[in-house]
C-alpha cells in the first residue's frame, strides 16, 4: 500500500510529479490568504483615518458640529485675529515655598486673533476650528502636540476622534486608582495616550439625555478656542451611550487645593504666586467675554475651577454649565446653576445671567486667595461667616490690613493689598453694570495705581466738591459758592 502510495506521488503531471504539485498549491493559497488579510488590514486601517464610522457619525448632535459666528465676524472673512501684548513676565521672585519644584512645561504655537481692538490687549494662543480659519504662527513650535501619531481625526472640525477601547487602555479599564475628581457631571479619571501623553478623560454620566446635553454644552465652549489660560479639550468619544472628553492633564492641583485643601503640603502659595494665577484667569476670562464670537460665559468660576501647571500658570476648567452669548445678546434668562458663595446676586435672585456674573464669582476668588478663607464659612463666627460681607466689614472699619492670609510669609507692600482689594470689590458690587469688564480686571491687577478710572476718579472728585460745599454753607449760610458769587457781581 505505501508503494503504491509512493508511486501515486512520484507520477508526473505536466511535467512535475504529483507532490510537487501539491506543494505548489499549498502555496498559492496560503500566499493569497496573507496577501487578502494584509488588504482588509490597510483598508480598515484607512477607513478609520478618514472618516468615523457610519454608526458613529450618526450619533453626533447636529447642534454640536459648528459653532457659528455672527455677521460681522463672517464679513470679514470668516476669523477674528489676536494680538500678542499681554505676554506674562516669569517673575524672579520665588513663587511658592516648596520642598521640591518643577519648572517644566510645555506650550504650542497656534493662530492669534482681534476683535475690535480687545485682542491688542488679551493676546493669547488661539487655535481656529470651523467657525475660523487658520492662519500661519509667526511663533517656533517649541514643543510637539499631545495628539501627534493618534490614528483617528475628528468630523467636527477640532480635536480627535477616541474610541471607548482607545480610552479603557488609557485609563486602565477606568480603573478607581485612576479618579482624579468626580462630581454631578460624571467621573474624572487620568489616563495615557498610546503616544505616552497624560491626559484627564471626563466620563459623562449615563443620563438619558444629560450626557449628550453636558456634552453638547463643553464641546461648544471650548471645542474651538485655544488660550494658554484654558485647560485643552483634545478630543471625545461617542460610542453607545457612552460620552467621554479627553483634556490635556494638568498636574499640579487647583487653587482650592493650594489654599484649604490637600496641596498645602507641599508649602503655601505667596502673594506674587496667587496673583499671578489671578491675573491669568482673569485674561481667560477676558478673552472668553469680549475675544471671540459668540462669547462664553462660564457660569461656575471657583477656586476648584481654576487649575495650576507646573509654573503656577492659572487654567480654567470645567465648561460643563458654560452659556454661550451670540452678538446683540445682553443678557439670558436661564435656570440658576453654580456653587454657593460664588453666584452673583441678581442671576441667583432672577435667572439673568450675562459676563459680569462670571466677573463677580473671580472677586470672590480674588477674595478667597488674599484671605485664605472660603467663601462660606459656617464654623466661624456669624459676621464672618460671608466672606465678602465680613470683607466689606473690615475695609469700612479700616482694618484692611488685617484680612491677608496669615499663611503668607512675605506680606504684600500697603498698596499691593489695596490695588487687590479695590478691585475685588469692584467685581463684588452688588449692582453688575457697575462691575468692570474683564479686561479691565487684567488692567487692574497689572497696574501700579489703585484700580480706579478716570470716570471714577472724576466722580469722585464731584462727591467730594459737593460734600464740600454742604459743609460750608452749614457752617456759613451766609456765603456763596463760586458760581453764585459770580452770577451776583
Amino acid at each position: 500500500m505505501a508503494s503504491n502510495l509512493n508511486d501515486s506521488l512520484t507520477k508526473k503531471y505536466i511535467g512535475l510529479q504529483l507532490w510537487i504539485l501539491v506543494a505548489i498549491c499549498l502555496g498559492v493559497v496560503c500566499i493569497m490568504i496573507l496577501v487578502v488579510s494584509l488588504w482588509f488590514t490597510f483598508k480598515k486601517k484607512t477607513r478609520t483615518n478618514s472618516m468615523l464610522p457610519v454608526s458613529q457619525r450618526s450619533r453626533i448632535p447636529e447642534e454640536i458640529k459648528e459653532i457659528g459666528v455672527d455677521q460681522n465676524s463672517a464679513n470679514n472673512g470668516g476669523f477674528l485675529s489676536l494680538n500678542d501684548k499681554f505676554s506674562d513676565k516669569d517673575s524672579e521672585k520665588v513663587l511658592i515655598q516648596l520642598e521640591n519644584g518643577d519648572d517644566s512645561s510645555q506650550s504650542g504655537s497656534f493662530t492669534n486673533v482681534d476683535k475690535d481692538g480687545v485682542g491688542s490687549q488679551l493676546g493669547e494662543e488661539v487655535a481656529i476650528g470651523t467657525a475660523f480659519a487658520y492662519r500661519p504662527s509667526s511663533h517656533p513650535l517649541t514643543a510637539p502636540s499631545p495628539l501627534s501619531g493618534l490614528p483617528q481625526f475628528s468630523q467636527l472640525g477640532w480635536g480627535h476622534w477616541f474610541t471607548l477601547r482607545d480610552l479603557q487602555v488609557a485609563t486602565n479599564r477606568f480603573s478607581k486608582e485612576n479618579i482624579i475628581g468626580d462630581g454631578g457631571y460624571g467621573i474624572v479619571y487620568k489616563g495615557y495616550l498610546m503616544n505616552g501623553t497624560p491626559v484627564a478623560v471626563k466620563k459623562l454620566l449615563n443620563n438619558p439625555g444629560q450626557a449628550d446635553k453636558d456634552f453638547r454644552v463643553e464641546v461648544e465652549a471650548i471645542g474651538h478656542v485655544r488660550h494658554k489660560n484654558l485647560v485643552r479639550l483634545l478630543g471625545y468619544c461617542i460610542e453607545g451611550t457612552h460620552r467621554l472628553l479627553v483634556y490635556e492633564f494638568v498636574n499640579n492641583g487647583n487653587l482650592e487645593q493650594w489654599l484649604h485643601g490637600a496641596m498645602r503640603q507641599h508649602g503655601y502659595l505667596t502673594w506674587e504666586a496667587r496673583i499671578k494665577i489671578l491675573l491669568g484667569t482673569a485674561k481667560a476670562l477676558a478673552y472668553l467675554h469680549e475675544a471671540i464670537e459668540p462669547k462664553v460665559v462660564h457660569r461656575d468660576i471657583k477656586s476648584s475651577n481654576i487649575l495650576i501647571d507646573d509654573n503656577f500658570e492659572a487654567k480654567i476648567s470645567d465648561f460643563g454649565l458654560a452659556k454661550l452669548l451670540g452678538a446683540g445678546k445682553s443678557h439670558i434668562t436661564t435656570r440658576v446653576m453654580g456653587t454657593f458663595g460664588y453666584v452673583a446676586p441678581e442671576y441667583a435672585n432672577s435667572g439673568l445671567l450675562n459676563e459680569k456674573s462670571d466677573v463677580y464669582s473671580f472677586g470672590v476668588v480674588l477674595l478667597e486667595a488674599i484671605t485664605g478663607r472660603d467663601p462660606v464659612d459656617y464654623a466661624r463666627p456669624e459676621n464672618e461667616v460671608n466672606l465678602v460681607e465680613w470683607l466689606k466689614m473690615m475695609v469700612a472699619r479700616r482694618r484692611s490690613e488685617e484680612v491677608v492670609d496669615p499663611t503668607i510669609e512675605t506680606r504684600p507692600s500697603t498698596s499691593a493689598l489695596k490695588r487687590a482689594l479695590l478691585t475685588a470689590l469692584r467685581c463684588v458690587d452688588p449692582d453688575s453694570e457697575k462691575r468692570p469688564k474683564t479686561s479691565q480686571v487684567v488692567r487692574m491687577l497689572e497696574s501700579e495705581e489703585y484700580p480706579l478710572s478716570r470716570e471714577d476718579r472724576r466722580h469722585r472728585r464731584s462727591q467730594a466738591g459737593v460734600t464740600e460745599t454742604e459743609c460750608n454753607m452749614k457752617h456759613n449760610p451766609d456765603s456763596k459758592t463760586d458760581g453764585e458769587m459770580s452770577h451776583g457781581t
